[in-house]
């Protein structure tokens, strides 16, 4: 396969470039990879995209190639000099294989010159050609030019066009040659040609293109021929000075082993070669032709990658093949070996009856010298005298084996004639004189021989009948043995073919879905599909982190993070504009903390989330932040502390009119279907027999029964609703002193639909406690706090006027703008540690866990000493203590400023804002931004093209693309591909392929495969979701897993032995 451009290629693209390309301005450049990039042009009503591989190929391009997520160095550097400057010249240098690329104009020019040639090169150069930037540094040292930045590229060391080879030149290339080489491989490195110009034009004039040099022949005499065919061949280097022609790409056609035996086998055709011209040797093969080279070549490249997997698949079928053939021939040779045995042991049966009489006399004697007790070195020297003696007997012995009780005799056929037999060897010479035969082919000749002389194993201890009797019993054997070996051929022949059959089958399916899988825009990062249907995007690294941020960080977006080494930022993306459920805010933290150092330490820590107008980039005078860091503006909510339990399992792609049995599959659950679920998820994993990490107890633990337990929850249900009750009445008494209007409802009403609210929100906490059992239950200030926000907001929002809801507005913004001068400015990175406002807790009562007394008692044991001053400084010190009580209370009268972020918090079951507040809020949020932050600002202005809203969709097109994606495959659905997730273990609930993930000593790579085995074997699995995980590359597999992992699920030891 040709994979770069030689010398006529090169001139017929320039021409091309020049022709359509020329004083178009640069847009943009972007990298593909090390090696390639893309230089965006543009005018006014017309756009290009030039492609430059270093070494390989220089091209315009119509499709879409996937650029780095991070522009290169190169890259960098290549925009800062060629962006907005016109692209004034192509030329190449001499007839080096080397491309000048020039743009601008006098001394703003600025020069990238591409080698197409051996490993390549790219390099930027001023206009005196000093070189400011290049792909690879080198020493050229037969030219004594050094290639390195400062210094000038040296321009006038290209090859310059040579006129057309002498005659005399010629004659003595050919001379010097070595005999038996290829005429065109000889003059190749003499010509700038290339080798396939050359093959066409000896064609054209009348040589075979293979011709081959021939010492026999003089030199003189071939070579005005040879002169004839590059005067042809020059002439076709001057069409390519000013090229307009077509371009063409020439194919090669591959056998495609067919399903059934009957079809007849299909014609693969792949790309081979790609030309300006369609050569004479191309003419019978297969070709494609285009309007211009630079669109051949353009489709030669794009394809090459599909083209591979086909030549992949090609490959397994032929070799899936082999091995059925392979089959075939080891049975027949087995029959063969069988019936060549029964042949030797006939023949041996007849020589030792038709010699009965010497046979029975060498076993009299042999036997008579053992009787008595002759030495075994004594019978051999014995036998050897005999035999100089020329007795016919001691003749016949010629080996004794006397340590198995044998000795071998050379016996022929006695009732044949000297002359027979000479006549018969007579007949073979010719046949032996012929071609050389197989080996089973010699071994057939032997064993047909039979009035040869032959060495036939004689028994001491049988006598001669009974020795003729063992070989023909043998023989008898190896006839049953043969019979069955054909009978049972059948069954194995069938169940070969079967296998060849599905392993074909096999491969084209995976083909088939490889080609079909499309590659989502979030799938370059960390992500996940929570179970209330949000997508979680996190950062693989500083870069990403920064691109996330920048880039995919929306109106209405959370942005969640955690302090601690390495932790990710993970941002929550919400196109609707919502309120984000708690449910979701938690598996966004669980995956912030397991993405972090947290993982390898197995630590449990809590993670915190802001609003999308909180995060900015500007830091505060006189700092810096390094990439992959934010500042954080404001509050930050801190959530429960996030357990070390991942998840790994498929999402199956659903065409559309599977779609409908999908929608709603992961929706915001009301409160009933939430503690069922979490009931039904608890009993599960105790039946597993799968124990949850943490000590403390929780509000709601459903491992313990008994009514008396369910008794003294609900009671202090009863008296954390009360006691939040209460702080709600004086917390609105409070805003309506401040000048907030009360309802004309008497308070009696109020309190009991206040009560009626809030015991929704505990439960929604509640909820939770699947994933952290004690902590949650340790933070009813938390509790109270976000209810009471939420309360008095709701409340603010039910008895206004639109007036005086706009003033209202006002006064927040106020109260708000004053709350963030005076909050702390925080830095967040994935290496940056800090201590944030963390909610206070309060020690409630609870019934306590098995071993909790004796861990209390050791607690009181430890700190007997140290008094309630002393224990606060202390948690103040560790950061673990709550906000003081000062700060609570003026957390309390700034209420109003809060208010509007509260909303996040509340549970879905609670009525939302109207929708005029909702449109106010987020067009104030996105004011703010502005003031704020610098977010992604440089980011939009440098490549607004790129982030157009296929990254973004819209909330109907987000939520479609989510549904289409399902962990719970229907047995009617038509499953496109599967695309593998890691995920928090509660956002994997309800997928049908799901395994848990937590810290552990097993290596990524092969977690994955193991987890993948486990579906395989799973008798739920059907065949095409067997096909589906088949297809998925073991690099995507494992991409996405934390770190060291240990996997555990039900049945997995029982797969694995199977």
């Amino acid at each position: 396969m040709k994979t770069r451009f030689t010398t006529v290629d090169i001139r017929a693209v320039i021409a091309e470039i020049n022709a359509n390309y020329i004083g178009m301005r640069v847009n943009n450049v972007y990298d593909i990879d090390n090696k390639t990039y893309l230089i965006r042009l543009q005018k006014p009503d017309h756009k290009a995209v030039l492609l430059v591989e270093s070494g390989t190929r220089i091209h315009s391009t119509d499709f879409e190639w996937p650029k780095n997520m991070m522009p290169s160095g190169f890259a960098m550097k290549c925009r800062k000099h060629l962006k907005t400057r016109r692209l004034t010249q192509v030329k190449q240098l001499g007839i080096d294989r080397i491309v000048d690329i020039q743009f601008g104009s006098d001394e703003a020019a600025y020069h990238l010159i591409v080698e197409l040639y051996d490993r390549g090169n790219i390099i930027l150069a001023d206009h005196e050609y000093t070189i400011l930037n290049l792909l690879r540094f080198r020493t050229a040292e037969a030219e004594d030019v050094k290639i390195a930045v400062r210094e000038r590229y040296p321009v006038e060391s290209a090859r310059p066009p040579e006129p057309l080879i002498s005659l005399e030149r010629l004659a003595e290339i050919i001379s010097k040659a070595p005999n038996g080489e290829q005429m065109k491989r000889v003059l190749n490195p003499h010509l700038p040609y290339g080798a396939t110009l050359i093959e066409h034009c000896l064609i054209e004039a009348g040589l075979p293109g293979s011709v081959k040099v021939d010492s026999q022949v003089d030199a003189s005499q071939v070579a005005p021929k040879i002169l004839e065919a590059l005067q042809m061949a020059e002439t076709y280097m001057d069409k390519t000075e000013n090229f307009s022609g077509k371009g063409f790409i020439v194919q090669k056609s591959e056998k495609k082993p067919s399903l059934t035996p009957g079809k007849p086998s299909e014609e693969l055709l792949t790309y081979e070669e790609f030309h300006p011209f369609l050569f004479a040797q191309h003419l019978k093969s297969p070709f494609l032709e285009f309007e211009s080279f630079d669109k051949a070549v353009d489709e030669f490249f794009s394809k090459m990658e599909s083209q591979k997997i086909d030549m992949k698949a090609l490959q397994q079928e032929k070799h899936a093949l082999k091995k059925l053939e392979n089959v075939k021939r080891d049975h027949e040779q087995r029959l063969e070996a069988l019936h060549q045995v029964q042949e030797v042991d006939r023949v041996k049966g007849e020589l030792v009856e038709m010699n009965l009489p010497v046979v029975e006399r060498a076993l009299q004697v042999v036997r008579s010298a053992l009787a008595n007790q002759v030495d075994w070195t004594e019978i051999g020297i014995i036998v050897k005298e005999a035999q100089a003696a020329g007795d016919p007997v001691a003749c016949a012995i010629k080996e004794l084996k006397l340590q198995t009780n044998h000795i071998t005799m050379l016996l022929n056929n006695p009732y044949i004639s000297e002359e027979d037999q000479e006549e018969e060897e007579k007949r073979e010479v010719p046949g032996e004189k012929g071609k050389k035969n197989k080996s089973k082919d010699k071994g057939q000749n032997k064993k047909l021989q039979k009035n040869k002389p032959m060495l036939v194993d004689v028994d001491l201890s049988l006598s001669a009948y009974a020795n003729a009797k063992k070989y023909y019993d043998c023989k008898r054997s190896a006839a049953k043995k043969e019979q069955k070996t054909i009978e049972a051929a059948d069954k194995a022949m069938k169940s070969a073919e079967k296998k060849t059959q599905q392993t074909l089958k096999e491969v084209q399916t995976v083909i088939t879905i490889q080609k079909a899988r499309k590659v989502y825009w979030f799938e370059k990062f960390l992500w996940f599909i929570t179970a209330e249907n949000y997508l979680i995007i996190a950062g693989r690294d500083q870069q990403q982190n920064e691109m996330i941020v920048k880039r995919y960080l929306r109106a209405g977006d959370i942005y969640v993070h955690a302090d601690l080494h390495g932790a990710t930022s993970c941002i929550v993306k919400n196109p609707s504009g919502n309120p984000i459920p708690p449910r979701t805010l938690t598996e966004a933290g669980t995956m912030a903390v397991c993405y972090s150092a947290a993982w390898d330490a197995k630590i449990i820590t809590s993670a915190w989330w802001v609003h999308h107008h909180q995060v900015s980039k500007t830091a505060p005078t006189g700092e810096y932040l390094t990439t992959g860091s934010f500042m954080i503006r404001g509050k930050k909510n801190f959530l429960p502390p996030s357990y070390l339990i991942m998840g790994f399992g498929f999402l199956f792609k659903v065409d559309e009119q599977s779609l409908f049995r999908h929608k709603g599959e992961r929706k915001v659950k009301t409160l009933e279907e939430d503690m069922e679920e979490v009931k039904s998820r608890t009993d599960e994993l105790l039946d597993e027999g799968e124990e949850l990490i943490g000590d403390d107890s929780s509000n709601e633990d459903n491992g313990e029964d008994g009514e008396a337990g369910d008794e003294e929850k609900s009671k202090e249900m009863t008296k954390t609703l009360q006691d939040v009750t209460e702080e709600t009445s004086s917390e609105q008494g409070n805003m309506e002193a401040e000048g907030e209007e009360s309802g004309e409802e008497d308070s009696g009403k109020e309190t009991e639909e206040k009560a009626r609210e809030e015991f929704t929100f505990p439960d929604t906490t509640i909820s939770l406690t699947h994933l952290q059992p004690g902590r949650l239950s340790q933070k009813p200030g938390f509790k109270k706090e976000a209810t009471v926000q939420s309360e008095g907001d709701a409340q603010g929002k039910k008895h206004m006027t639109a007036k005086q809801r706009r003033e209202e507005k006002k006064k927040k913004q106020k109260q708000e703008d004053c709350d963030t001068e005076k909050s702390d400015i925080t830095s967040v990175g994935s290496a940056a540690v800090d201590q944030g406002s963390k909610n206070e807790k309060g020690a409630s009562q609870h019934p306590l866990k098995r071993g909790q007394k004796n861990k209390l008692k050791k607690i009181k044991e430890k700190y007997k000493d140290q008094d309630e001053e002393d224990r606060e400084l202390m948690m103040q010190l560790l950061g673990s203590a709550g906000s003081s009580k000062e700060e609570k209370d003026k957390g309390k009268k700034g209420k109003k400023g809060k208010g509007k972020e509260e909303p996040v918090r509340k549970h879905p079951s609670q009525k939302p804002p109207p929708k005029p507040r909702n449109v106010e809020t987020a067009a104030k949020n996105q004011e703010q931004t502005g003031e704020e932050d610098e977010v992604g600002g440089a980011a939009e202005q440098e490549d607004k093209e790129d982030d157009v809203d296929q990254d973004n969709p819209g909330a109907e097109e987000a939520e479609n693309l989510l549904n289409s994606l399902t962990g719970q495959p229907h047995p009617e659905d038509v499953l496109l591909f599967a695309v593998p997730v890691c995920a928090p273990y509660t956002a994997l609930s309800n997928y049908k392929h799901k395994v848990k993930l937590t810290p552990g000593t097993q290596k990524k790579g092969k977690a994955a495969r193991t987890a993948v085995f486990s579906f395989l074997k799973a008798k739920e699995t059907s065949t095409r979701e067997k096909d589906l995980f088949r297809s998925v590359k073991d690099t995507d597999l494992s991409r996405n897993m934390p770190g060291k992992v240990k996997v555990s699920a039900p049945n997995l030891l029982a797969a694995k032995k199977k």
